[in-house]
């Protein structure tokens, strides 16, 4: 599963702590996230959508598959 996390966090300023810290994780499931190594649970994929204030199919796609971002252009 793709994802725009660091995209996200970087827009924001935040660490990849930071973020673990807003979301009550370790910095590395964060890493790991961005990396693609892991993806997180419903409940966890809900709350760096609040985080963010997106929607989840915003934040996370499966692998090749179009983006909002990839459709606009």
């Amino acid at each position: 599963m793709e994802n725009r996390l660091r995209e996200l966090r970087a827009v924001n300023g935040w660490s990849q702590a930071e973020l673990a810290d807003r979301l009550e994780v370790s910095r590395q499931t964060i890493n790991a996230i961005e990396k693609g190594r892991y993806d997180p649970s419903l409940p966890l994929a809900f709350k760096i959508a609040d985080v963010f204030s997106d929607r989840i199919e915003n934040i996370f796609h499966p692998e090749g598959a179009p983006t909002a971002e990839t459709i606009k252009s």
